[in-house]
């Protein structure tokens, strides 16, 4: 039997220090750790061959280093964690081929075989620039969150579209308006979790912003706009709580921690 060819990616942490609604979010404390060294410890998990934090301030830097990570500063007019993520594989010198993992700095409950799973998806759709992961929609309140992100996809899994509406629409079924989601066709919600090549990272950087990403709030449409190809795969897994605000902060510090918060 030929040897199975080992898989090669990165794993690259946006950690910006400001955030409207959680200030000094990566700083924060989960279990006595700040949230962004728990963001790291997932990504080491991964089987990732290089994980860098990538951020617009020194402490963040200083807590990633003493844990034994590499921090790298990147400029802080940068627009989107993807921005910054250009910077490091510029940086680094990445080669266009190479795979990059974008992990959220505010998920410290993201499963590592997520990551994995992502960077695996794309390095077998060599006609992919990017691939991402989602989940199925159970409820309709979920469908017709707002801030709920879902996708269509055609019949080999390439994204057709992100919205913050509910696609696709039943006409006949939503106009009923009936309390249970319409059956057949499934509903999708993506998760924010993305590999890219990083040829596509320094396309997308040159690119302005397109009309449908300024429509909805969705970069990737930016990408779906200058006929990129996303290649989607379902989770194996949910990826846990994300950290975007102090409710949030106590829920995931209460379920890694359940004695103190019980």
């Amino acid at each position: 039997m030929p040897e199975s060819r080992h898989l090669s990616f990165k794993v690259v942490i946006p950690a910006r220090y400001a955030s409207t609604r959680l200030p000094g979010k990566p700083l924060l404390l989960i279990q006595g750790k700040p949230m962004i060294e728990h963001v790291y410890r997932q990504a080491e998990l991964s089987g990732a061959d290089e994980i860098v934090v990538a951020t617009d301030d020194e402490r963040i830097v200083e807590v990633i280093r003493q844990c034994g990570g590499e921090a790298m500063m990147t400029a802080a007019d940068c627009h989107s964690g993807t921005d910054r993520i250009h910077e490091v594989a510029t940086k680094k010198a990445w080669s266009d081929d190479e795979i990059v993992v974008n992990l959220q700095g505010d998920e410290p409950m993201m499963p590592p075989a997520l990551l994995t799973h992502v960077a695996q998806d794309l390095s077998e759709h060599a006609d992919a620039s990017v691939s991402t992961l989602f989940s199925a929609v159970t409820e309709r309140s979920v469908l017709f969150d707002p801030n709920v992100v879902k996708l269509v996809t055609d019949q080999s899994g390439y994204a057709l579209y992100f919205s913050r509406a509910p696609i696709p629409w039943n006409r006949d079924e939503f106009l009923a308006d009936n309390e249970m989601l319409p059956q057949g066709r499934p509903f999708y919600r993506h998760i924010g979790l993305y590999a890219y090549r990083v040829g596509l990272l320094h396309r997308f950087v040159n690119w302005p912003q397109g009309e449908l990403e300024a429509l909805e709030s969705l970069e990737q449409l930016r990408i779906l706009e200058h006929h990129e190809r996303i290649h989607t795969l379902q989770a194996s897994e949910e990826p846990g709580h994300g950290v975007d605000t102090a409710d949030d902060l106590a829920r995931v510090e209460k379920i890694l921690n359940p004695e103190v918060l019980a």
